[in-house]
């Protein structure tokens, strides 16, 4: 930790009075700072991180605040070598009776605010699993080869998933373009919209971090949404108010679902095997 704080330090061209870590994590080790200017905040680490790991989340925290629509974290400092991402620190706070509609209000406000194409125009990689981000025309064309494929090909080296099931997933790519619904144009996702990238800051005010950005299909954050829970009906519901999703979209939540259940399958196994069996079931 002696190591860390003298990089912060030096990053920061502050003094750092104290430095103390944070669980929760399983990607990077975080860290909550005060500097000798007397202001605290988020900073995280992660050894062996690919070139631009965090340079990448950078981007993408200023794409999203771009949109005024959600509130971010400010970027204070970013380092590719050593990787360290500095963020502005958010006071956490309760929630209060408006919170959960405030932010699908918002959230809504976030998707709406569109994005230039499906993927994204640096084409960096994102997540833990460094899935492509290239650009596409179309969503099917997106999420068949920059998830579904890549995820596929992945789970098969590391043994994570059984044959069949790598198999029903190359399939789901096949006839991709007759699965993912109405089109629309490309909305500015989170891209890893669990509850635990959702904050809720002082005042009641969410808070979005750890963003995979991309440009993609509103329902794939809105179904990862619905994987982990932590979102109540009041969020859904202030959502659908303001942007009204397809009559059927809630049948093509197993289809979304597919990329991050394949991604902790590869990296936790466990039970997010047979789920994404079941997800697989459903879909084809």
């Amino acid at each position: 930790m002696s190591d860390f704080r003298a990089i912060l330090s030096n990053l920061m061209d502050e003094d750092i009075v104290f430095l103390a870590p944070l669980g929760g994590g399983d990607v990077a080790d975080s860290f909550q700072a005060w500097l000798g200017s007397g202001d605290r905040v988020f900073a995280k680490t992660k050894r062996d991180a690919p070139p631009e790991f965090f340079v990448t989340e950078a981007a993408g925290l200023a794409w999203l605040h771009e949109a005024s629509a959600v509130p971010v974290p400010e970027v204070l400092a970013v380092s590719d070598d050593p990787a360290v991402l500095v963020l502005e620190w958010i006071e956490p706070g309760n929630p209060h009776q408006s919170t959960e509609a405030d932010f699908g209000r918002s959230l809504a406000a976030l998707h709406a605010s569109g994005s230039p194409c499906f993927g994204r125009e640096d084409r960096r990689s994102t997540g833990s699993r460094g899935l492509p981000n290239e650009p596409a025309a179309t969503w099917a064309e997106f999420y068949a080869h920059s998830r579904l494929r890549p995820l596929a090909r992945l789970a098969a080296d590391a043994g994570a998933l059984p044959t069949s099931a790598i198999r029903r997933l190359e399939q789901v790519a096949d006839h991709i373009a007759d699965l993912v619904g109405p089109t629309e144009p490309p909305s500015r996702l989170h891209g890893d919209l669990w509850g635990g990238n959702r904050l809720v800051g002082s005042g009641g005010v969410s808070w979005l971090i750890d963003p995979a950005a991309h440009g993609g299909h509103r329902e794939f954050d809105l179904a990862m949404m619905r994987l982990f829970g932590g979102f109540g009906h009041e969020c859904y519901a202030a959502y659908a108010e303001v942007a009204p999703l397809a009559a059927d979209w809630e049948s093509r939540i197993p289809l979304h679902q597919l990329a991050p259940l394949v991604v902790h399958s590869i990296k936790f196994g466990g039970s997010y095997v047979p789920a994404t069996q079941r997800a697989l079931q459903l879909v084809v």
